[in-house]
Order: C-alpha cells, then structure tokens, then sequence
C-alpha cells in the first residue's frame, strides 16, 4: 500500500477535453470550477486537448470547445497541448514499464471480461478486469496471436491499495485493477497519457468530474511506478438533466450554442454554472473576477446538481 502525497505548494491546474463532441453545461461548469480552483490560487492554468481517440476526435470539435470556453472568460497560460503530439512520450513510458517486467499481453475482448467470473481480490470493484490474460503460457499467447486477435498491454498491479485525499469528498482508499496500458490498436491508454501529460506539464491539482473518481487510484499507481510526481485531486459533482441521468442532447438545449440561439448569452450561462456549483444565488449574475473573490471549494455542493432550462 502506499499513500499519495498531498501537495502544499503547487496548485497548477488544468482543463482537459476530449474533442468527441461540443462542451455541455456539466464540462462547461467542470472546466469553471477547475479555472477558479487554479486562479484563486494565484496559479497557472493549462488545457489540453485529450485526442487519442482518433476515430472519434476532430479538430473542428477542438476549435468549437476552445471558443465555448474564452466565449464564458476562461484563458489558460502557454500553448494548447494536444496529445495526438505526444505519442514518444508514452511510448518511452510504456517502454520503462515493459523494462522492468510490469507489463503483459491481453487478448481478452471487452465482451469476455464482462462474462469472466470475478476477479478473487474482493476488493476489485465490479468491471475490473479478472486477470485471465495474466499467466498466460508462451503456447496460449502464440495460438491468440494465430487467431488474430491483436493484444493489448496491461498492468501487474497486483491488487495495489492506493489512498489519497480528494479535497472536495476526503480520504479515499483504491485498489488497483491490471489495467490498460496500451490498447489493441497500438493506442497509449487514457489513463497513462493522462499521467504522463500532467507530470510533463507540472500539473499540481487536477479538477474534473466525478465520475474519473474511479480512474484517480490507477493513475496515481502508475505515477509512482513511473517515478512521477503525483497531483492533488478534487472530483466535482456531475450535472444531471431533469430526469436524473446524465446530462445528454435529449435534455434540450446543454450547448452554449444551443443556449445563444436560445437566447442566453455567455454570462448569463456562466452565471447558472455559478448558481449550480453554489457559487451565486438564484438571480444573480457575478462576474469572473467576483467569483474569484468569494470562490471556496467549501461551497461546492457534494451531491450532483440538476440543471433545468
């Protein structure tokens, strides 16, 4: 077991979307909380662009989520990075795990690790993966190759209890599943170009939503194999639509374009972020430089906000 550390003195932040799609209310609000965490802090601001998945990301969406987010006041110090730009720098990390004997081949399909008896370490939360790939002979690793079935690169973590403290939800205790390092298709995982990303940008506070909760202890996991600095985290609410779920395109207009073509302008939807997060009182409309002044994380409510039109 060993215990993140908790840092005192750097709070650089950090906003990283994936460009999949435009911003919605819920990462609009995610990526205002992670400005006014960094900012009132007197601390610099990052955004990176997260667009491994090249199936999915286009640099049109990219441009669109850059705009939402100065169009809302938010400006970021340096360069965008984009991870597309990155790949040496996972590959060297993948590189060092393999080199030190962490890392082994899965053949398994997501469709198998679904239907695989438990993994025996009870304390695996339900989806982590059992292990099936783990001891694999020579022979059975060659006659999955003959299949054609392309491996992904996973970890021994050997059920590795991580324990950190999130500053929003307290001490959290981890334990840690034999994840993806490297997808089928030769991709860097998420959560290793993640890791590499904040270390190489000297990132000191990640801000995001709280359903990555679950991704914080494998990341930290692989930060200390790596030898990398680990950052603080805070995970804050998700926004819901009117029934409950997940904030999606049904909900109605959850874009700021949709919200301008609606009629709202920028700060009038900065202002309902605001109100969500318990930030500002209904009617009110503060400014950034306002919300900087009052903004404390002890405001932030813990539980998910539901976002009505």
């Amino acid at each position: 077991m060993h215990n993140a550390p908790l840092s005192t003195r750097n709070h650089t932040g950090r906003y990283a979307p994936s460009p999949t799609g435009p911003l919605h209310l819920g990462n609009l609000r995610t990526a205002l909380l992670a400005w006014l965490f960094a900012r009132s802090q007197d601390a610099p601001f990052l955004l990176r662009v997260d667009d491994l998945d090249r199936s999915r990301s286009r640099p049109r969406i990219a441009d669109g989520q850059l705009a939402d987010l100065a169009a809302l006041g938010l400006d970021w110090d340096g360069p965008v990075v984009r991870q597309s730009e990155r790949l040496e720098l996972y590959a060297a990390a993948i590189e060092t795990l393999d080199r030190d004997g962490l890392l082994y081949p899965c053949y398994c399909t997501r469709a198998e690790i679904r239907e695989a008896p438990s993994a025996p370490h009870g304390a695996l939360r339900e989806g982590s993966y059992p292990g099936t790939c783990r001891e694999l002979t020579a022979a059975q690793r060659a006659e999955r190759e003959r299949a054609g079935r392309p491996p992904a690169l996973r970890l021994r973590a050997g059920g590795a209890v991580v324990e950190f403290r999130d500053r929003l939800l307290g001490p959290r205790r981890d334990v840690v599943d034999d994840l993806v390092v490297r997808r089928n298709d030769g991709a860097p995982a998420y959560n290793l170009a993640v890791v590499v990303d904040d270390a190489a940008q000297g990132v000191g506070e990640v801000v995001r939503g709280a359903d990555l909760l679950d991704t914080t202890g494998r990341q930290l996991h692989l930060a200390a194999l790596l030898g990398l600095p680990a950052p603080c985290h805070a995970h804050v609410p998700l926004v819901l639509g009117a029934d409950g779920a997940r904030l999606a395109k049904r909900h109605g207009a959850v874009t700021l374009g949709e919200l301008a073509a609606a009629g709202q302008a920028p700060a009038d939807v900065r202002a309902r972020l605001a109100v969500s997060a318990g930030l500002a009182l209904a009617g009110e409309r503060p400014s950034l430089d306002e919300l900087l002044e009052r903004f404390d994380p002890g405001l932030i409510a813990n539980e998910p906000s539901v976002l009505t039109a």
